[in-house]
């Protein structure tokens, strides 16, 4: 099922400037969410990171791939109205740089739960070349 950013925000309680996906491709509740990131070069942070030389701040990719598996998590009938918190990141490695023009792939497969608590496999990549890859753990409030 695909959703545009209104739908993203019928499900996950980010809003604009910290809203870090712009489109679902597809998810499946509580198991997969797979989303895109345009990255603009007009994006707020880029201003100061860094003037001349802009690069994806990775904690942002990171918070992308959170907001990722968010709507996985939160899409859930049960979780409805709740928020996914960071509970812990693991395994993670910063493999590319993120730059305006590029589009972040992010795909996020729930790879273990147990009550509010969950962790996601995680993975970014810009053109099939992995950005970013790791391991969110989250918290169901």
């Amino acid at each position: 099922m695909k959703l545009d950013k209104e739908g993203i925000k019928n499900i996950i309680p980010q809003r604009e400037p910290f809203l870090m996906i712009d489109e679902v491709e597809d998810f499946i509740p509580g198991e997969s969410a797979t989303a895109y990131k345009y990255v603009n070069e007009e994006e707020y942070y880029f201003k100061g990171h860094f003037p001349g030389n802009p690069i994806m701040p990775g904690v942002l990719i990171v918070e992308s791939l959170a907001q990722t598996g968010a709507v996985a998590i939160l899409s859930m009938e049960e979780n409805k109205g709740k928020n996914a918190l960071f509970g812990g990141i693991g395994k993670l490695r910063f493999k590319k740089q993120v730059v305006p023009g590029d589009t972040l792939k992010l795909e996020v497969k729930i790879i273990k739960r147990k009550g509010p608590i969950g962790i996601g496999e995680a993975i970014a990549t810009v053109d099939g070349k992995v950005a970013v890859k790791g391991e969110l753990t989250f918290a169901i409030v």
